[in-house]
């Protein structure tokens, strides 16, 4: 099986203010991180072994009727729909709601103020720390309010999974892709909260590490110190017509509950291109 060797970019110890600001183009971290020599193995060659319940993370097929992901209104009118179809075919759920979409490249961005942004169905940067997109009471706020507003009158949920469908669709090989870390290697006790704050344009350091942003925010991400445990996957040279459906949180304590995930930097393929890719995030819920 090949591997990579490579880094990946870990919290920091002692890194005591944590925040993550989002503006148009630009995504900043107040905490402080360190990079760790890692082994990233590929899992192309046994990519049928991977599965939800067990890793955390699964590779499917499938062929979008998306002809342009970096064309909003085909995103927001063909792939929607897909979407939901893709995450309830993967996982078994009753319901699927979404929470917006987003392209990421580790091309050349523009910079610059939006009044109103929303931090969804734009263009950013590939987040390059390990991280997963909710803490875990986070992630159970937001189910149980989603739900409560997609599906008035509908009976309680038993389950919910909050994941992320993420495509590729650069010509492989990418040159930053997605490494996976396998759910089974984290402890339910790891993690450390990081806000999330959404802002038209950035301040400056000072400004972001004033007190005034406590309560900016609801939703807050989970970030990583670095454990010698954890194991890393990646599938080289993904296409247009694959997905991966990664956890954020799975509600049932008997599955893997959540995969941290980052860019990494893949020095591997001397003819790698710049990474275009799309995530959409999603709650699938069991009746």
């Amino acid at each position: 099986m090949r591997a990579v060797n490579t880094e990946i970019t870990y919290l920091a110890p002692g890194s005591f203010i944590n925040r993550r600001f989002v503006a148009p183009g630009i995504e900043v971290n107040t905490g402080t991180y360190e990079t760790y020599p890692v082994t990233i193995r590929d899992g192309r060659p046994i990519k049928d072994e991977f599965n939800l319940d067990t890793q955390g993370f699964v590779l499917a097929e499938h062929r979008s009727a998306v002809a342009d992901f970096s064309d909003r209104q085909q995103v927001d009118t063909l792939y929607t729909d897909e979407v939901s179809e893709i995450v309830k075919a993967l996982t078994g759920a009753d319901k699927v709601v979404q929470r917006g979409w987003m392209v990421r490249t580790s091309g050349e961005l523009k910079k610059r103020k939006v009044e109103g942004y929303t931090h969804s169905s734009g263009v950013q940067p590939p987040a390059s720390e390990a991280h997963v997109d909710y803490m875990p009471d986070c992630a159970e706020q937001i189910a149980a309010t989603l739900y409560r507003e997609s599906f008035a009158g509908a009976p309680p949920y038993s389950r919910f999974i909050a994941a992320s469908l993420w495509r590729a669709f650069s010509e492989p090989p990418q040159d930053w892709p997605l490494a996976l870390c396998d759910g089974r290697s984290v402890g339910p006790d790891e993690g450390t909260p990081n806000a999330l704050i959404i802002v038209d344009e950035l301040p400056d350091r000072e400004a972001m590490l004033d007190d005034i942003w406590e309560q900016k925010t609801v939703v807050t991400a989970a970030i990583f110190p670095y454990s010698p445990e954890h194991r890393w996957w990646y599938f080289s040279g993904m296409r247009r017509d694959e997905v991966v459906l990664l956890k954020f949180h799975d509600s049932d304590p008997k599955k893997t509950m959540r995969v941290p995930h980052t860019a990494f930097h893949d020095t591997s393929f001397a003819d790698a291109r710049p990474r275009q890719s799309i995530e959409v995030r999603t709650f699938a819920y069991f009746l």
